[in-house]
């Protein structure tokens, strides 16, 4: 049986015959590498859009959203150009808006540190907004072919089930440990084949749960294959606690137009536009809520009228429940004059067409769906709220 690979990564080599490795992956990737848009081009700002676009995102909906987006920002001069509004409208849905706005300064600093080309070296790379250790390895070596590893939770996956790791592998010294492993048996000449090779390797074959150990090309060189461990690696540190949090939120409409505001920055969705709304304290009802929240963030008085719908989402460890009505102003209330902004940069009353230019957080945009295709939506906006 082999042995496990101790701390230090020296003897990766004394157990693994790191030429057969690297072959016998490459010639797995190029046999069933998935065709996706970035690898056909190979476009050093392609690259690093779908690098940043696919953190906690499905491959397949990661596509989707990479071809709408090239198609409107084709390269970093048009991107950097951009609005944020345009920008989120586009990220919208894919969560984790910090990603799409450290995308616009990244654009500003490639066209004024580096003349509009996207930086070669994994160093300047690193120095972009919103770059990490991983996405600079991935994208100087998927991009310009440089030797540098790439240590996404695929490739951490993958290692710690070839070293048969069994500490966690989110502890710093075991991160280090894989690391270093997978500068070792990265191919030099070849590390743009190679890395795409074992992160397409964790997301089709080693994967989390039942990992395809018949079917893994590198299985002959796996200790957790051959210690009976795989399925038990990596190991994880416990998760966070899930909170559960209700809300409620409010529509309100002044002469056929639908109020909306915009989260401050350093808030939570920063920069996103919504209906006015907030936490449910307790022993409040959801209309209760939303009556307290407008009067707090907006100075206006109103009334909760038909409920819309009850939409659930997520965000980081939260899971949110979030309650939605039509609502109207206070007899005697303008609230087209009368509202002060208290918890907002900004706010708009827009018609319904116009509503599919702002970018809102997840929850509060499904809202806006059903708002738009709610059967009530016409009387509501000439002001019979409480149907």
């Amino acid at each position: 049986m082999p042995r496990s690979i101790p701390l230090s990564p020296e003897s990766i080599a004394g157990v693994i015959n790191v030429a057969v490795f690297r072959q016998d992956l490459l010639d797995w990737f190029a046999a069933n590498a998935r065709d996706l848009p970035w690898r056909r081009t190979l476009d050093p700002y392609h690259v690093w859009l779908s690098e940043i676009m696919l953190q906690q995102t499905q491959m397949e909906r990661g596509v989707a959203y990479f071809e709408r987006f090239v198609a409107r920002f084709p390269d970093v001069q048009s991107l950097d150009a951009a609005s944020e509004d345009e920008v989120l409208k586009l990220w919208e849905g894919l969560g984790y808006y910090s990603r799409a706005r450290n995308l616009r300064r990244a654009a500003r600093s490639i066209m004024e540190r580096h003349g509009g080309a996207f930086p070669r070296d994994a160093s300047a790379i690193r120095a972009l907004p919103g770059v990490g250790p991983y996405t600079a390895g991935a994208i100087a070596s998927v991009a310009f072919n440089a030797p540098v590893p790439a240590v996404d939770a695929n490739v951490l996956r993958v290692l710690s089930r070839v070293l048969d790791i069994g500490e966690p592998v989110g502890v710093p010294a075991v991160r280090r440990r894989i690391e270093a492993a997978a500068t070792e048996l990265l191919d030099p000449h070849r590390a743009r084949a190679f890395n795409q090779a074992l992160m397409e390797l964790g997301a089709l074959v080693c994967q989390p749960r039942k990992p395809n150990c018949p079917g893994c090309p590198i299985s002959p060189h796996c200790l957790g294959r051959a210690h009976g461990t795989a399925e038990l690696r990596p190991v994880l540190k416990p998760g966070p606690e899930i909170i559960r949090v209700n809300m409620a939120c409010g529509v309100l409409a002044s002469r056929g137009r639908i109020f909306i505001q915009k989260r401050r920055l350093g808030d939570v969705w920063p920069g996103l536009w919504e209906f006015p709304g907030g936490v449910m304290e307790e022993g409040e009802t959801p209309e209760e809520t939303l009556v307290r929240e407008y009067r707090e963030e907006t100075e206006l008085r109103v009334a909760a009228g038909a409920k819309i719908g009850v939409l659930r989402t997520s965000y980081t460890r939260y899971r949110i429940t979030l309650h939605g009505y039509f609502c109207q102003a206070a007899p005697g209330v303008d609230p087209e004059t009368q509202f002060r902004l208290n918890e907002a940069d900004e706010a708009r009353f827009v018609t319904p067409a116009e509503l599919s230019r702002f970018a809102f957080p997840s929850g509060h945009s499904r809202l806006l769906a059903k708002v738009l295709t709610d059967l009530r939506l016409s009387a509501f906006l000439v002001g019979d709220a409480l149907l």
